[in-house]
């Protein structure tokens, strides 16, 4: 790791430099032997365009599940957890996960523990995946804990590719559709447009209509798109407020067709995590606080830390779920069943494959019954933009014979 020292040489002077160590210790070590006292050394920050452009300076998925289950193999395998993650440094493709990596070695060679060594880097491991660590290192199960780990961001990194997959498609023909339609009005219909007015042909309604948007979008386009940025803008502002938040994310659970996946989306991420957490020797009312911050939607956040309370109290998490009508009567039965059979974990598991089959059925039929409905859509506007275009020039050959 890159590490700002400052220094006092044997004259009395400050120095500052950058250094290559593999921890503070270290580097501390080493300028001793320069016969430099350390003031202070510290982790370098980022700068640069790597720094202003922060996507170029992060990890993916893909790094997580495989630093979670190379991780995990290794363990299982015999070796330590100083061994493991000094091999995997060198197997990671990305240079700022292997940095990463590299760090957290440091700090367990320090004494640190993997748990303590990960919460630097909140953007890579989320606050359950850390208290997922925390309680293996406390049960002694880590390997088998990361096993599980990396079976979870593998089911939802599938999860995520299911649902951008059905809506990649749509997305490329609405795309199309928006610069085709761009360039029908500010380069093709202003050349028909003078062609008409030179010929002095009567223009029917729908040629008038398109004439009138090529024209408003040629004058006022720079309005249009200042217009647009402004509503995006206010509506990120809005939408950052709880108001906004409750708004939004009841409509979109109450839209047709998109609402239902998203339901089960939700849910299946929820009986999955809650599940592992549970499995893993959490607490339950820590696991539900933990699965409630992860909740991307705040009429489900709430719904779960009402859940949370209710439990605490005394409640069961069966009895506590049935009180919101955002937890179906299969997640409450199965969650009763479990609480029965003292497998409240097991229960859960079950819950989120049946979820994550429900969303790759609703997916299927989505797709299934989008593509020709976005045909249909799509020949319609062609259909209106070619007998807009024709109909004034086939008026006129009619006339002249």
């Amino acid at each position: 790791m890159k590490l700002v020292y400052r220094v006092t040489t044997r004259d009395g002077k400050i120095m500052k430099g950058v250094i290559e160590a593999k921890g503070i210790n270290e580097a501390a070590a080493y300028l001793r032997t320069k016969n430099l006292l350390p003031i202070s050394i510290t982790l370098k920050e980022n700068t640069g365009i790597a720094n202003f452009f922060n996507f170029l300076n992060k990890s993916n998925e893909a790094d997580l599940v495989f630093f979670t289950r190379q991780i995990a193999s290794m363990l299982t395998s015999g070796l330590t957890l100083v061994q493991s993650l000094s091999i995997l440094k060198d197997q990671v493709q990305n240079p700022f996960m292997a940095e990463t990596v590299s760090n957290i070695l440091s700090d367990i060679e320090e004494g640190k523990t993997f748990s303590f060594a990960i919460t630097k880097y909140p953007n890579i491991f989320t606050s359950i995946y850390v208290s997922l660590i925390q309680a293996a290192e406390t049960s002694g199960l880590l390997d088998k804990v990361l096993f599980r780990l990396a079976e979870n961001l593998e089911k939802q990194q599938k999860l995520k590719s299911t649902i951008k997959g059905a809506l990649l498609y749509p997305a490329i023909v609405i795309t199309g559709m928006i610069i085709v339609m761009v360039i029908m009005m500010i380069f093709v219909i202003p050349q028909l447009s003078v062609l008409y007015d030179n010929l002095n042909i009567p223009l029917p309604l729908p040629t008038k209509i398109v004439v009138g948007i090529s024209k408003f979008t040629i004058v006022f386009w720079p309005l249009v798109f200042a217009l647009i940025v402004l509503f995006i803008f206010l509506y990120k502002r809005w939408y950052a407020t709880e108001s906004g938040k409750l708004i939004v994310d009841d409509l979109t659970l109450k839209t047709p067709v998109f609402g239902k996946i998203i339901r089960q989306s939700i849910l299946t991420e929820f009986t999955r995590t809650l599940g592992l957490l549970i499995g893993s020797g959490t607490l339950i009312v820590e696991s539900l606080k933990e699965t409630s911050s992860s909740a991307g939607n705040i009429l489900y956040r709430s719904a779960i830390e009402g859940v949370s309370r209710r439990v605490e109290k005394g409640v069961g998490i069966a009895d506590a779920m049935s009180v919101s009508p955002l937890f179906p009567p299969i997640v409450v039965q199965m969650v009763k069943i479990g609480e029965q059979t003292g497998k409240v974990d097991e229960s859960l598991t079950k819950l989120s494959e049946y979820f994550e089959r429900e969303v790759d059925q609703s997916v299927k039929t989505l797709t299934t019954a989008m593509e020709p409905f976005i045909m249909v859509i799509l020949g319609i506007g062609v259909a209106f933009l070619i007998i807009s275009i024709i109909t004034p020039i086939y008026n006129l050959t009619t006339a002249i014979k």
